[in-house]
């Protein structure tokens, strides 16, 4: 094997070493569930301390609620932009 493709080898290896997170659960969370969650994940990312594996692994699972937040609200927005054009034909 040469020695660049041991290196792709090993950055890879490295790559899904920091990939920890568990993000499965957060499709069936509630927006209200995700956004305290996701509250909980960005301060214990702000008070720092913890090593970088768990630092990345919380950054990744941030980005995952915050994902749900955000379509959730796009969904509730939606949602009530058909309700009113609705409305507004009726009258």
């Amino acid at each position: 094997m040469t020695e660049n493709a041991s290196s792709t080898e090993s950055s890879t290896a490295r790559s899904t070493e920091f990939s920890t997170a568990q993000t499965e659960d957060i499709e069936t969370m509630s927006y209200e569930r995700a956004r305290e969650e996701l509250i909980s994940v960005v301060t214990k990312l702000e008070t720092g301390g913890a090593p970088l594996e768990e630092s990345l692994a919380l950054w990744q699972r941030g980005e995952a609620l915050a994902d749900r937040c955000e379509r959730w609200l796009d969904g509730a927005r939606t949602r009530l932009e058909e309700v009113r054009a609705e409305l507004t034909e009726d009258s």
